[in-house]
């Protein structure tokens, strides 16, 4: 039997992603359940003039995705959390926090970026992020000592385990090799941390691999993973989830959970529509071919815009919704021709056209 949810969302009893039906807070602390779906990493926006937090366009493209069914997670590589400070992150997780519950949305949970050089700070991070709103934290590790930890399977596991020991919230383990130095884990040791760590509520795969995922899902998409390693909090099941959402659909079919991207900033109607088509194809076959077609769609304007890194999709939400701006220096801004080749891209305007069809329908219905 597959462990995904069916079209309202809930999932089959007994498999690892079934959310307690009280909604009873668990021992870690989070009170809103983690679901298979779809997230974005927010961008963090900053004032042209002063590189000061644009708290305004924040809220207003936090409450804009969330209304998509997008889930928001602030604090990550697309949210520069390299380049925030403590108070910043904690300023940017309240905010939102209070932007989503203003808007009658306060069943969205909050993910944060805590990810730090060393472990110590990572813990102070989820500690602080707790404080202020935040129901679940993700966690990458430091590529600045790459060099010694990058091949060491105890120090790294030794990482996560003693982060999601000392966090107040449940972890997801963010494992991208491009903002870490090349560190990059492995299916076998995501797998035994899965296994051995009861407050780690899942993983994202940044890396891009495949058979990584499906590796990873052999074990906790089994309908048995839930009972046999139960979590520390019954409302923060272990997820697999894509790094990119070029392969949501395969991913789909091997009993992954949904995806972490930073395209949904740009199209987020589109990416929850791929997601439901994805899982409805499982149970009704004659769906799979619109599936494909889209997915198709999203696949292509998924490598074009990646490319185009935080800046070139800080530029798409300008020509979209009116703001962006540029990332903190030392990241320097997209060029404007740049910007216009993009925009006027062939693969940029088919999901701007399907975007704006889906997103038409919401706001008529």
């Amino acid at each position: 039997m597959s462990p995904h949810a069916t079209t309202n969302g809930v999932y089959a009893n007994g498999t690892n992603g079934v959310h307690s039906a009280n909604g009873a807070n668990g021992t870690s602390g989070a009170s809103r359940p983690l679901t298979p779906g779809i997230y974005a990493p927010i961008p963090t926006f900053f004032h042209s003039d002063t590189e000061d937090l644009d708290i305004n366009s924040f809220t207003t493209h936090v409450v804009r995705v969330a209304k998509a069914g997008v889930g928001p997670l602030l604090a990550g590589s697309m949210g520069e959390a390299h380049h925030l400070t403590h108070a910043e992150r904690v300023t940017l997780i309240k905010a939102a926090r209070r932007a989503l519950d203003d808007a009658g949305l306060t069943h969205v949970p909050l993910i944060a970026g805590t990810g730090a050089g060393s472990t110590r700070e990572t813990v102070e991070l989820c500690n602080e992020a707790a404080q202020a709103g935040a129901d679940y934290a993700i966690v990458i590790a430091s590529g600045y000592y790459a060099g010694a930890i990058a091949g060491n399977k105890k120090a790294l596991k030794a990482f996560w385990a003693e982060v999601s020991e000392k966090s107040p919230i449940p972890v997801i383990i963010y494992n991208y090799p491009g903002a870490s130095g090349g560190i990059d884990l492995d299916s076998d040791l995501i797998t035994e941390l899965a296994i051995e760590c009861p407050n780690l509520a899942g993983v994202k795969l940044t890396c891009g691999n495949v058979g990584k995922l499906t590796r990873i899902c052999a074990t906790v998409s089994e309908p048995s993973f839930a009972s046999q390693y139960p979590r520390l909090n019954p409302n923060a099941p272990f997820l697999v989830l894509g790094g990119f959402i070029d392969f949501l659909l395969p991913s789909t079919y091997v009993n992954a959970h949904g995806a972490i991207t930073g395209l949904a900033n740009v199209a987020p109607y589109t990416i929850q529509r791929l997601y439901e088509l994805s899982e409805a194809a499982l149970k009704d076959p004659s769906l799979l071919p619109e599936a494909q077609r889209l997915q198709g769609i999203v696949a292509r304007a998924d490598f074009t815009i990646a490319k185009a890194s935080i800046s070139g999709t800080k530029a798409l939400l300008e020509k979209l919704y009116g703001y962006g701006g540029n990332p903190r220096k030392p990241l320097p801004p997209i060029e404007p021709e740049a910007v216009a080749a993009l925009w006027e891209h062939p693969h940029t305007q088919d999901i701007v056209r399907v975007e704006r069809e889906l997103s038409g329908k919401v706001s008529a219905a």
